[in-house]
């Protein structure tokens, strides 16, 4: 298959349309929290600005989508943004069953030029999944007091992202080889967080989460080495000081002596 080919453009919207999923957020197995994971949940300090992303988020791809002329594209951007429509309700509805205290977020805003809108959000969003990937993997498994049931809901977003990011970059490809236009908070719930764990979690959850799809698709790729070169230098800068201290601690022991 040839990237920017027809049958590129088939492949990747086809994917995205056909791996979603049907489920309103209301409807779902929302567990009873203990006052314990109650005060945790209403203490994480970003379900305002998470509420007010999304809901922008649905009416920009939306807006994006109504621009678009070709059916099937516009069938799978115009289905993002019922997906993300449906995430500020997810949220919306997760701050309202657990009493979680925010001031209204802002109402939706569309900037005059919704075609860079919408690829500043995609750019933006696989930044955003690639870390959130990191984050849920380590909460998943260090943070007990949280109900697997909730852990199981928020998994359902963080699959859609993938789906979301995963088309974002092959659209984007597609459209520049057709068009030719160049495209321009964990330490507070896991202890002894270090940037080692957080880069090599953020790998491991990224390769998991989009290992799912069709290996013929693009998949982002300038995070991932980003991350792998900023782990192994952080690996080399950490073996340096510790060689350094072990060599200061035996010449202090030597002089003593």
């Amino acid at each position: 298959m040839k990237i920017g080919s027809k049958e590129h453009k088939e492949l990747f919207c086809r994917s995205f349309i056909e791996s979603h999923l049907e489920y309103e957020p209301a409807h779902l197995p929302w567990p009873t929290l203990d006052s314990v994971a109650l005060e945790s949940l209403r203490n994480i300090p970003f379900w305002r600005e998470a509420l007010n992303t999304e809901q922008e988020a649905g009416v920009m791809v939306n807006a994006f989508a109504a621009t678009i002329s070709d059916p099937l594209l516009k069938d799978a951007i115009a289905l993002q943004g019922m997906e993300e429509v449906r995430h500020g309700r997810l949220i919306k509805f997760m701050i309202d069953r657990y009493d979680i205290q925010i001031s209204p977020p802002p109402a939706p805003v569309l900037i005059s030029n919704i075609k860079t809108a919408f690829l500043d959000f995609g750019f933006g969003e696989c930044l955003d999944s690639f870390l959130a990937f990191g984050l849920f993997g380590l909460a998943r498994r260090h943070v007990n007091y949280i109900p697997e049931a909730l852990f199981d809901i928020f998994d359902k977003v963080l699959d859609e992202e993938a789906r979301h990011i995963m088309f974002f970059i092959n659209w984007v490809t597609y459209l520049q080889i057709q068009e030719g236009f160049t495209a321009t908070g964990a330490s507070n719930f896991i202890d002894n967080l270090t940037p080692e764990l957080l880069l090599s979690t953020c790998l491991k959850e990224n390769s998991r989460r989009l290992g799912v799809f069709d290996k013929e698709l693009l998949q982002p790729q300038l995070v991932p080495k980003l991350a792998k070169m900023a782990s192994a230098s952080i690996s080399l800068i950490s073996s340096i000081i510790r060689t350094l201290k072990i060599e200061t601690y035996a010449s202090t022991a030597i002089r003593h002596h």
